[in-house]
């Protein structure tokens, strides 16, 4: 459950340290994003030599989040922080590496870029 002023994790290797969730796709009332939604977010932290800049606004798509996702298989699948990676205009991640797990809904979304480049996937 990501909604404004949320705090994410950037699960790549853009060089962003801290993402602060200023707007979630998908409407005027849209107020929560989940899994595998796009949100407008502003790099709060960044590396020095990153290829994105302190206060710089991007879009990511969030790949974890502390609140449970049920399955339709009626499991659920939780993780440990909220995360998200940061994306250009066509949903290609602008890094080159994705760090930590990341849930199957990605790949179901349409984002098979991001899921290769994954080290696990749950």
């Amino acid at each position: 459950m990501i909604q404004l002023r949320t705090i994410l994790t950037p699960a790549d290797n853009t060089g962003a340290k801290r993402l602060m969730v200023i707007h979630v796709y998908g409407g005027s009332r849209r107020a929560i994003g989940h899994v595998g939604d796009i949100v407008m977010a502003v790099v709060d932290r960044s590396d020095v030599n990153g290829m994105v800049k302190d206060k710089e606004k991007v879009k990511a798509l969030i790949v974890r989040t502390r609140k449970e996702l049920k399955r339709a298989d009626g499991s659920y699948i939780r993780f440990s922080d909220n995360a998200g990676i940061i994306i250009d205009k066509d949903g290609n991640p602008v890094g080159t590496r994705v760090f930590g797990p990341i849930a199957r809904e990605i790949k179901e979304a349409g984002y098979a870029k991001i899921v290769s480049l994954a080290t696990e996937v749950l």
